[in-house]
């Protein structure tokens, strides 16, 4: 007779929430009816796409990504390490509950909702067999492609990961990187098409023996990417292409407009189709799903159009932009700070990942430390390292200026007296940020409030009150704006259309043939 303890009732229990959770995700894509898109590519992109806004990961990016695995000491653990479901769910819980603190009270995620779609995708993905257990890698490699942001910071972040102190990638550890991000395409049923095999790094990379990050960027970010991960880019691009709207009708549903993707036929004459009637093959008249068609991410009137083509034609200097901004081939060496805030208490050891990824957040003025000022007001490390950073580099060129087998005991005496007068600057500044942070906080919580009144608190404050009004009031002529703006657009297009409608009548009468409209 086998016992049931009350530990193993609940594991199983949990189990069976978890498998339902991660039924009702993959019920909810199919729902969707993506699996319709007859190009595996933009199939599986719009799948991932799916995933991601469901989760809300679209809302992050990779600086809050990395704050997150900060917080929760996995930039110091060693990549190969398995986290089991608690450690990974604690993660994830840091970084959506940080995330509601950056977003407007009017506009809060479902975190306990966001955290468990998330953990059950992130298991079937890397933990099809059911261990409970996922890689440090493996999780830094899922968050950092599927977060929002840009493709630049991510490949940057994700580079750091698979190259060593020099600066240079390492196949082995590139190799492992298509293992793991590859499971994301397998997770979303679209496997056959891009799986892992042995020659998907080899194909890469294949006429480079020495790979930089601005080699490994140009790889990524070019077009067309590597076959293997040309799905990629194509997620980045959806999500930029979403809210693009285009005057133009589709040939094939007739749609007055288009959002997103916009497609036109190379061969048929002023042939159009939007982005849903492309992706699942339908064509009408003499078009066919053969013919070559041109992806357009925006929508440019004729005036627009002739106006590039004169500034094209006049311009003597190549008007095409790179990639990605140069960076420099060897990361740069992180400062001991040791000698200049010897007082603190010791820091957990910054792993080789962090040291490589100063390619992305440079020793001073790093935009990740600033989001983290402004986003996180309870998290003081971050300002007091970037605070230790600029008195670090000051003393570095003091010191490197004069050699140390000629110093005196009058440069001693200074080097102390400065080294003092930095950690009296540092404790100012420290200070000083804890007023602002405080204030900030005071002022959100007193916001908060004021969001919400209840009559008690209006009457004991008339103050908070007559502020209260002045907000409404201004909310609600911006509002009478918008409406504004949006009756006159309203007016616009429907005389837009009507003119259009009486150019074609008139052309018809002549017998004339339409001119086409402008991509």
């Amino acid at each position: 007779m086998m016992v049931h303890t009350p530990g193993m009732i609940e594991d199983s229990g949990k189990r069976g929430n978890n498998m339902a959770e991660r039924r009702q995700l993959f019920a909810e894509m199919r729902a969707q009816d993506l699996d319709r898109i007859r190009l595996s590519t933009y199939r599986t992109a719009c799948k991932l796409r799916f995933v991601q806004k469901k989760c809300n990961l679209h809302l992050v990016d990779i600086w809050n990504v990395i704050e997150a695995l900060r917080e929760n000491a996995l930039n110091s653990l060693d990549p190969n390490i398995e986290l089991n479901v608690a450690r990974l769910e604690a993660v994830l819980s840091t970084i959506f509950y940080q995330l509601n603190k950056r977003m407007p009270t009017t506009h809060q995620i479902h975190v306990e909702q966001s955290i468990s779609l998330l953990l059950n995708f992130l298991l079937a993905a890397f933990d099809p067999e059911g261990h409970g257990k996922i890689s440090v890698f493996a999780v830094k490699m899922a968050l950092a492609t599927l977060c929002g942001g840009k493709i630049m910071d991510k490949l940057r972040y994700i580079f750091s990961m698979i190259s060593d102190s020099n600066g240079v990638m390492v196949y082995g550890r590139y190799d492992l990187f298509l293992r793991e991000v590859l499971k994301l395409p397998t997770a979303v049923f679209e496997g056959p098409s891009f799986g892992y095999t042995e020659q998907s790094a080899r194909s890469c990379f294949s006429q480079q023996k020495k790979v930089t990050l601005n080699a490994f960027l140009d790889t990524l970010m070019s077009d067309p990417p590597p076959q293997c991960l040309v799905w990629l880019p194509l997620l980045h691009r959806l999500a930029n292409v979403e809210n693009v709207f285009h005057p133009v009708e589709c040939s094939y549903c007739h749609s007055e407009s288009m959002m997103g993707f916009r497609y036109r036929c190379q061969q048929c004459h002023n042939y159009q189709l939007c982005q849903d009637c492309f992706w699942r093959g339908h064509a009408s008249g003499s078009h066919s799903n053969q013919h070559q068609m041109k992806e357009y991410t925006s929508w440019k009137s004729p005036a627009k159009k002739l106006t590039n083509a004169l500034s094209k034609s006049l311009s003597c200097a190549s008007s095409r932009e790179p990639l990605h901004p140069m960076f420099p081939d060897q990361p740069e060496k992180p400062l001991n700070l040791a000698h200049i805030v010897d007082t603190w208490p010791p820091r957990p050891v910054t792993s080789m990942n962090d040291t490589l990824f100063s390619h992305s957040v440079p020793s001073s003025g790093s935009p990740f430390i600033t989001r983290s000022m402004l986003d996180s007001p309870n998290r003081l490390d971050e300002e007091h390292r970037l605070i230790a950073r600029y008195a670090a580099r000051l003393a570095a060129e003091t010191s490197s200026s004069q050699p140390s087998q000629q110093r005196g005991a009058s440069d001693i005496s200074f080097t102390i007296d400065a080294n003092k007068q930095q950690r009296q600057l540092i404790a100012e500044l420290e200070n000083k940020n804890r007023e602002i942070l405080q204030e900030i906080q005071r002022l959100r919580l007193e916001h908060e409030q004021a969001s919400q009144p209840t009559p008690e608190k209006a009457q004991q404050n008339p103050t908070l009150l007559a502020e209260l009004r002045l907000l409404r009031q201004r909310k609600d002529e911006l509002e009478q704006r918008m409406s504004a703006l949006q009756e006159s657009r309203r007016e616009l297009m429907v005389q837009l259309e009507g003119l259009m409608k009486l150019l074609k009548e008139e052309e018809l009468k002549q017998g004339a043939p339409l001119p086409p409209p402008a991509p």
